[in-house]
């Protein structure tokens, strides 16, 4: 079996080396950078399955590190770690192109967590091309079309809709989404969905005369064929 390997981007060095120590212990091989430069230096030497990125970074920002990768790759998963845990950070964080924000202090265990859960997401439907009305989703290129024309998503609402699509016809809760797509990082009282949800329905829906994201007030929301919300 191929073992994960993983860049831990993290210029704290206790902090390093204990997420280091204890991934390698659970059998994943780990290259540490200590600062942005660092980092996106090895990331263009290496190839990696996964990428944990601390924000505040010297020389480069974590921000500008993530914006970095993104114009070269857009699917090796990357999670951020950082002790910034406003709402207003955690959006930033995603719409750089992040799939995941990990605020700290956090147990090693939660971290484990995320990555078991960002791997099953990578490899989910590897292949399938999904398809309502218009709209399509290639799970194997991630790309996504809406009348044969292009749709550029970031990650957080690329797996936002791929989970629709999982569930196509089928009402989701907020509170299944926050479990399958935000997982941990979800606040409680935030409109974090809601606001994903919008940007979605910006890129996929707008302009189109038949609507395909619909909302059942107060209880969530449904990908289908049918008009109306």
């Amino acid at each position: 079996m191929k073992q994960t390997k993983i860049l831990l981007i993290e210029d704290e060095p206790n902090v390093s080396s204990f997420i280091k120590q204890g991934l390698e212990e659970q059998d994943f091989s780990v290259d540490a950078a200590f600062d942005g430069k660092m980092g996106l230096s090895l990331f263009s030497k290496n190839q990696y399955d996964l990428i944990l990125l601390d924000v505040m970074l010297p020389h480069i920002s974590g921000l500008e590190v993530c914006k970095e990768i993104r114009t070269s790759d857009t699917s090796t998963p990357i999670l951020m770690l950082t002790a910034l845990s406003s709402s207003s950070d955690i959006v930033s964080g995603l719409d750089t192109g992040a799939d995941d924000y990990l605020v700290k202090p956090f147990k090693f265990q939660e971290l484990l967590a995320r990555i078991r859960a960002m791997g099953r997401r990578k490899q989910i439907g590897t292949g399938v091309l999904y398809k309502i009305a218009d709209l399509e989703l290639d799970v194997n290129t991630k790309g996504v079309k809406r009348n044969s024309k292009t749709i550029k998503l970031t990650p957080k609402e690329y797996y936002l809709l791929n989970y629709l699509f999982r569930n196509k016809g089928v009402l989701v809760s907020r509170a299944e989404i926050a479990a399958n797509i935000w997982e941990e990082s979800f606040e409680k009282g935030s409109n974090i969905i809601d606001v994903y949800i919008n940007y979605l329905r910006n890129k996929i829906d707008k302009g189109f005369e038949k609507k395909l994201i619909h909302t059942v007030m107060g209880m969530g929301y449904i990908l289908k064929e049918e008009t109306g919300s």
